[in-house]
């Protein structure tokens, strides 16, 4: 094989490799820091734990401002229902008591992945006609027995639209809602 061929073959290996590898992160980008096998067979056992919903978290979260994600996952083996809120131009992190869906704690976000996170989940929610809360609430009532895992906003082609991640029996699933 020529040299020329063998960069060819080898950037094409390349670009397919990292085409996999960013469908791959994006298809998981709903489990957050639950991607792997272990920390998704640990959200399914625990989930049935808790007694709040995560529209409840969501209610809960606004005491600290405009709630702009929530999610349950698995850290360090124990569930947590985690709601991402802006006010004046700050976001924070609120831990919501999963069995009474009381605020545990509020958490400053100031830097790394989750303030980038914050930041373009604030910008989706920039200019929405409806709250994540009743986006949630209309995507449940066409999943019935499934259970909401996760919302997630962002811009899609320039229109705000939230990720719902249910969990329906040990299965994952997403739909996507407009919030326009």
């Amino acid at each position: 094989m020529t040299r020329r061929k063998m960069l060819l073959v080898t950037a094409g290996a390349t670009v397919l490799g990292l085409a996999a590898l960013i469908g791959f992160a994006d298809h998981n980008a709903i489990f957050g820091d639950d991607d792997d096998d272990e920390g998704r067979e640990g959200l399914i056992k625990l989930l049935d734990t808790s007694k709040v919903n995560l529209q409840q978290g969501l209610a809960a979260g606004e005491q600290q401002g405009q709630p702009i994600s929530a999610k349950f996952e698995v850290d360090d083996g124990k569930l947590q229902l985690s709601v991402y809120a802006a006010k004046e131009g700050k976001f924070f992190e609120v831990l919501i008591n999963y069995m009474t869906g009381r605020v545990l704690r509020v958490e400053p976000i100031t830097e790394g992945d989750d303030l980038a996170a914050a930041s373009s989940q604030s910008a989706a929610m920039a200019a929405v006609k409806t709250t994540l809360k009743q986006a949630v609430d209309k995507a449940v009532i066409q999943s019935a027995n499934a259970r909401v895992v996760s919302a997630r906003p962002s811009l899609k082609d320039g229109r705000p639209v939230v990720s719902i991640a249910f969990l329906d029996g040990e299965q994952f699933k997403t739909v996507e809602q407009p919030l326009d």
